[in-house]
């Protein structure tokens, strides 16, 4: 047993509950499983690009009842309807999600777990079979807190939904593990906003979980912002399910964090379903960033376009692994990857890993990857044009990443996703 596996035992014996809405021998058995099969070494294919060594060595604290200060500052760019988190607990104070349209729930799930139907909560007994998917083990043995998001057959809501997850200094190194559940009925239409962000110095550890769940014609835009403290763990997971002509239009930039890990699971199960997944590896000083795909392509005449891009600099490393399944069955499909990647220094490390799995006919599917540097032709190009050498670079390095941003149609989403992107390169080439 690891000090990180232990002190997970000892949370779970801690955990107020653990029990409600009837999930007692669901998480123990999740608990069990994960201290069974334990941490995932090097030799796992899913875990060979981000060692677990040292973190598995740390032990850490429970996130308590309380609620750590921030900074009110931190928030004064993400408007209204939002909900807060900080150090893994939810946050009324800054939180406000009142005067929400009718069809359109937003709650924490404590509050779900509270009224003790199981009904409302049964995304939380899903069990995960694999021996290497040992967070989401934990976090199902662990999660008490989190955001429950429905929306009903026919609704569009206009404004974003903003979820805030905020990791701040306290008094030792704190785990936490959210549970999130996003659901459209046919129909519906939803822009959700994720924004993990730090408030502080400090080395916690967050284990986020999230399930989308989009129904016949649903739209959902989503975007992840990860820009926590750099001595911060970052897991996150997300799995999606499509229905028939479902869209799902996603960004995720991955700006921070010591270790960051994020896998997105999306399976288009309906006819004619379409997932646009892009997002930005910014891996800087001795950050290691991970990321790994998983496209399932079940239903006929569904669609993936995944733009992906990542910068290497200082001693850090990045990987990627874009996974395509297309089914027996699964005709018509359409799927694109493109995942390019920069070395800034000679010390950084980009790994990249497309993988095609086809088992159908009549389908197109192509997949690219390129680690390489900054074209010396574009930076001469400039240059002989009067413009610094640092500028140059700059220029070239912004355009390269904000291709990505493409997937987002609203503007002024846009717009606040580049400036957050813009701001995490100016620290990247003032250090």
């Amino acid at each position: 047993m690891t000090a990180l596996l232990d002190s997970f035992r000892d949370a779970f014996q801690a955990l107020p509950a653990r029990d409600a809405a009837g999930l007692g021998e669901s998480r123990a058995a999740a608990l069990e499983a994960a201290l069974r099969d334990g941490m995932p070494h090097a030799r796992v294919e899913a875990w060979k690009y981000t060692p677990l060594r040292a973190l598995e060595r740390r032990a850490f604290a429970a996130a308590d009842g309380t609620v750590a200060d921030i900074d009110p500052a931190l928030l004064e760019a993400i408007p209204s309807p939002r909900l807060v988190f900080v150090n893994g607990r939810l946050d009324e104070a800054h939180s406000d999600v009142a005067g929400l349209p009718d069809g359109f729930t937003v709650a924490p799930l404590s509050q779900a777990l509270a009224g003790g139907d199981a009904r409302e909560v049964n995304f939380l007994a899903r069990r995960f079979e694999r021996g290497d998917e040992v967070f989401a083990r934990l976090n199902a043995a662990l999660a008490a807190e989190g955001a429950v998001v429905r929306v009903e057959a026919g609704v569009s809501v206009a404004a974003p939904l903003h979820l805030v997850f905020v990791g701040a200094t306290s008094d030792s190194d704190r785990a936490w593990h959210l549970r999130h559940l996003i659901e459209l009925r046919e129909g519906a239409a939803l822009t959700v906003v994720e924004h993990h962000l730090g408030s502080g110095a400090h080395r916690h550890l967050g284990n986020g979980l999230l399930h989308a769940h989009l129904g016949a014609r649903a739209h959902l835009v989503h975007a992840r912002v990860q820009d926590e403290e750099a001595g911060a763990t970052a897991i996150s997971r997300t799995d999606a399910v499509l229905a028939r002509e479902a869209r799902y239009q996603r960004i995720d930039l991955e700006l921070g964090a010591a270790l960051s890990r994020h896998e997105l699971n999306i399976a288009l199960h309906g006819e004619r379903a379409v997932a646009q997944a892009n997002g930005v590896l910014l891996a800087t000083g001795k950050r290691h960033l991970d990321t790994r795909l998983g496209i399932d392509h079940a239903g006929r005449d569904s669609r993936c376009e995944l733009t992906w891009r990542g910068l290497g600099a200082g001693r850090s490393k990045a990987a990627f692994h874009g996974g395509i399944v297309i089914r027996e069955g699964a005709d018509g499909v359409e799927a694109a990857l493109s995942n390019k990647n920069l070395l800034l220094s000679d010390g950084a490390e980009i790994d990249s890993q497309p993988v095609l799995e086809i088992h159908a006919d009549e389908v197109q599917a192509a997949h690219g990857a390129t680690v390489g540097q900054l074209d010396p032709t574009a930076l001469f190009y400039l240059r002989s044009r009067g413009v610094p050498a640092a500028q140059a670079r700059a220029l070239l390095t912004r355009a390269f990443c904000r291709e990505t941003l493409t997937v987002i149609e609203d503007t002024a989403l846009r717009e606040a996703l580049a400036a957050r992107l813009d701001a995490a390169l100016d620290r990247l080439e003032t250090a």
